[in-house]
């Protein structure tokens, strides 16, 4: 699986969704200063309201483009067993009932939790900070991890790693 091609189709994401957030927030600043959300007493906070989805909005954007610098300057590597997983690491896991997924590691912001198809290959994306990725850090194929999801345990097998 092209590595460079998964990241391009999260750039080319990112790039989408900033543009998105973007115009939401111009909206919703366009919203917060318009003559007619001015309070007129001190219940009408049509006005206020507006004021607190613009900043939402704002922050929004910037975590979106810091996410998008992040992926800009991630170096692909490929794996080393000697480091085991690390970020960009391309791994195939399967749980305990045999069902496997894909996984890409990524940098932490607005990517992960992202899920994108390529290859015919449903492909995941998380962050070294996500549960499974803290797990995954180190490991090699073959190795076992173990996840705790409430009172229950999962388990899975690292399958494949590039």
């Amino acid at each position: 699986m092209n590595k460079a091609l998964l990241q391009q189709l999260i750039l080319d994401q990112l790039r989408g969704d900033l543009a998105q957030a973007q115009q939401a927030a111009l909206t919703a600043y366009e919203a917060a200063t318009h003559e007619e959300n001015i309070a007129e007493n001190k219940y009408d906070t049509l006005g206020l309201e507006a004021s607190y989805l613009a900043a939402g909005q704002a922050r929004r954007v910037e975590e979106i483009r810091q996410a998008l610098s992040a992926w800009e300057k991630l170096r692909l590597r490929p794996f080393d067993a000697q480091l085991g997983i690390q970020l960009s690491a391309l791994v195939w896991l399967a749980d305990a009932e045999g069902a496997e997924q894909c996984l890409f590691l990524g940098p932490d912001g607005a990517g992960a939790g992202l899920k994108l198809l390529l290859d015919g290959q449903q492909v995941r994306v998380i962050s070294p900070r996500a549960p499974l990725g803290q797990r995954l850090i180190g490991c090699a194929e073959g190795d076992q991890v173990e996840l705790r999801m409430g009172s229950s345990i999962q388990r899975f097998e690292v399958l494949r790693v590039c």
